[in-house]
C-alpha cells in the first residue's frame, strides 16, 4: 500500500493505542472470557467447531491456534473487510477520534482519493439518506407511506430500519450523488445506477426501499419492492446485484440490529422477507434476520456461528420460519441438508394457516409472533413428518420403506440421549414395533461402516446409537471433539 507511508507514524501508533481490539473484533465475532485476560471465539477466517480464536485486549493482538492468523486491530480490519492499510487506519481513526496527519504539502487533510470500497460505501450512505428523505417528504411517496402503514408499521419503525423511496423519474439519485462529488463509474459499479442509450439512470425507480447493511452497519445494497402496475420490471422484489461491497451469500438483512441479541441469547431466527424481520423485531424477537434474494447457505451459517459462539456446548438454537405450503416444505428440506454445519440445534416454526410473521402480526398482534417462535419444533421432527407423508402407511411394504428412510434422520440429533425417543416417535407415527425401528437403525449403521449403505451425513463421526443407559459412558470411547473433553483439548492447544 503506497499510501501507508503518507500517514504519520506517530498517528498510526496513536490509533493502535486508542482502539480496543476486542471491541473491533466483537462486531464480527462473539467473544467469551477465557481467563488470563484473554477472550475467545470462533475464527472468522476458517470454519471450526471449537473456538480457537483468541484476543488479548491488553496486548492489542489476536491469534487463531487453528489456522495461524494473527495481528493487531489494523490487520484484523484489513483482512475481514478487504481494506488497504491506509483505509483500515482511517476507519479506526474515525472510531477513536484521532485526526490523522499526512506527509504531504498540506498536512491538515489527506489529498489522495479514497479507495474504491470506501467510495462505494460513502455513495451508498448518501443514497440511503436521500431515499429516506424522499419517503418522509415526497408527495409521490405517499403510496409507499401507505404501504408501510398497511403492513402495521409506524414512522418510527420505518426510520429504525432506514426505509426509503426511489423517485419514479429515474435521474434524481444520479443528480444528487453527482452533486456530492461521486463519479459515474462508482455509481454503476456500486449498483446504484445503470447506463442506457440516454446516459446514466437510477437503478431503482418508483419503489419502496430497504437498505441492506453489513454487520458493521455500513449500507452495501438495497432491496426494492414494486409499487406500481406500470413498473416495467415485473419482479415483486428487486435487489442490488453483486458488487465489490455486496455479496448476497455473505449478508443477512437485519444483522446489524440483531447481532447483539443473537450473541447474548445464542439464538438466531431466520425469516423470509424484509417486513418479516421488521415484524419480529417490533414484536420483541430481536434475533430475526433474513437472506437477501437467495437461499440460506454456508456463508450465512458461518456468520451466525461466529455470533452465537456455536460450539460443542450445544447451547444455541437456530429457528427457521417457513410458509406451510409446498415451497415452505422444500425450503425446510434444503435447510435440513445444511443442518450439519451448525452445532446448535435447529428448529422450525410454521404457522398453521400459512401466515408469515408480518401477516400474523397484522392479524393477531405481537404476542402471536412470539408464540409462533416459542412453538418451534426440532427441524428433524418436522422433516420426519414430511418424510413419512410420502408413504402409504396402510401398506406393509410402504411402512418398511418409511422406517428405512426415517432412521437415516437420526444422525441429525445432537443429544445422543434423545435418539431412543426419536426411534419411539418413528414407531408411533409409522405404526410398527420399536424393536423393528432399532433393528433398521443398526442395519443402517452397519452398512455405513462397511461403506456400502447409507452415509452418515455428518461426515466422519461415528454412527449414532440409541442411548438406553441411564448414565452415559461416553468418556470411555469419546472422540477428540466430545463436549466432556474441552479441558483436555485446551491443554493440548496450549502445549502445541
Amino acid at each position: 500500500d503506497r499510501h501507508m507511508a503518507l500517514i504519520k507514524d506517530e498517528d498510526i501508533q496513536l490509533v493502535r493505542e486508542r482502539v480496543r481490539i476486542d471491541e473491533i473484533v466483537e462486531q464480527y465475532v462473539t467473544l467469551k472470557n477465557a481467563g488470563g485476560g484473554a477472550r475467545k471465539g470462533l475464527c472468522p477466517f476458517h470454519d471450526e467447531k471449537s473456538p480457537s480464536f483468541t484476543v488479548r485486549p491488553a496486548q492489542g493482538f489476536y491469534h487463531c491456534f487453528g489456522c495461524g492468523v494473527g495481528g493487531d486491530s489494523i490487520t484484523f480490519l484489513r483482512e475481514i473487510e478487504g481494506l488497504s492499510f491506509a483505509e483500515a487506519v482511517e476507519r479506526l481513526a474515525a472510531k477513536t477520534g484521532v485526526n490523522l496527519r499526512y506527509e504531504e504539502e498540506d498536512s491538515t487533510r489527506p489529498k489522495r482519493d479514497a479507495g474504491q470500497r470506501q467510495r462505494l460505501l460513502d455513495a451508498h450512505r448518501e443514497a440511503s439518506e436521500f431515499y429516506a428523505h424522499q419517503l418522509g417528504t415526497s408527495p409521490e411517496a405517499a403510496v409507499g407511506r401507505q404501504f408501510v402503514q398497511d403492513r402495521g408499521f409506524d414512522q418510527t419503525a420505518a426510520e429504525r430500519f432506514g426505509m426509503g423511496w426511489a423517485p419514479r423519474g429515474g435521474e434524481a439519485l444520479v443528480a444528487h450523488l453527482r452533486a456530492k462529488g461521486f463519479g459515474d463509474e462508482d455509481l454503476v459499479v456500486g449498483g446504484l445506477a445503470a447506463r442506457g442509450s440516454r446516459g446514466l439512470y437510477d437503478k431503482f425507480r418508483g419503489r419502496l426501499l430497504w437498505p441492506i447493511r453489513e454487520i458493521s452497519g455500513e449500507v452495501v445494497g438495497f432491496g426494492a419492492r414494486r409499487m406500481f402496475d406500470d413498473d416495467r420490471v415485473e419482479a415483486k422484489y428487486l435487489n442490488t446485484a453483486e458488487t465489490p461491497i455486496y455479496k448476497k451469500s455473505q449478508v443477512l438483512y437485519g444483522l446489524d440490529l440483531a447481532r447483539r441479541s443473537i450473541s447474548s441469547q445464542s439464538q438466531a431466527v431466520i425469516v423470509e422477507g424484509y417486513t418479516d424481520v421488521m415484524a419480529c423485531h417490533q414484536a420483541g424477537i430481536t434475533t430475526a434476520v433474513a437472506t437477501c434474494g437467495t437461499a440460506f447457505g454456508e456463508g450465512h451459517t458461518r456468520i451466525l456461528r461466529r455470533l452465537m459462539l456455536d460450539n460443542d456446548a450445544f447451547r444455541g438454537e437456530v429457528v427457521f420460519t417457513f410458509d406451510g405450503d409446498e415451497a415452505g416444505r422444500r425450503a425446510a428440506m434444503k435447510a435440513f441438508t445444511g443442518d450439519q454445519q451448525f452445532v446448535a440445534q435447529t428448529y422450525v416454526a410454521v404457522e398453521p394457516r400459512g401466515m408469515d410473521p408480518c401477516d400474523l402480526r397484522l392479524a393477531d398482534g405481537d404476542a402471536a409472533v412470539r408464540d409462533l417462535i416459542a412453538s418451534r419444533v426440532p427441524l428433524y421432527r418436522f422433516v420426519l413428518k414430511n418424510t413419512l407423508a410420502k408413504f402409504d402407511l396402510d401398506r406393509g411394504d410402504q411402512r418398511v420403506d418409511a422406517v428405512r428412510e426415517a432412521v437415516a434422520l437420526a444422525s441429525s440429533i445432537r443429544d445422543r440421549a434423545k435418539v431412543e425417543e426419536f426411534l419411539r416417535e418413528i414407531s408411533s407415527l409409522v405404526g410398527v414395533d420399536v424393536d423393528h425401528v432399532r433393528a433398521e437403525l443398526q442395519r443402517s449403521n452397519a452398512q455405513g461402516k462397511a461403506g456400502s449403505g447409507a452415509v452418515n451425513r455428518r461426515g466422519p463421526a461415528q454412527p449414532v446409537q440409541p442411548d438406553t443407559q441411564s448414565a452415559p459412558q461416553e468418556n470411555i470411547t469419546a472422540g477428540f471433539g466430545a463436549p466432556g473433553l474441552s479441558d483436555e483439548r485446551e491443554a493440548l492447544k496450549v502445549i502445541i
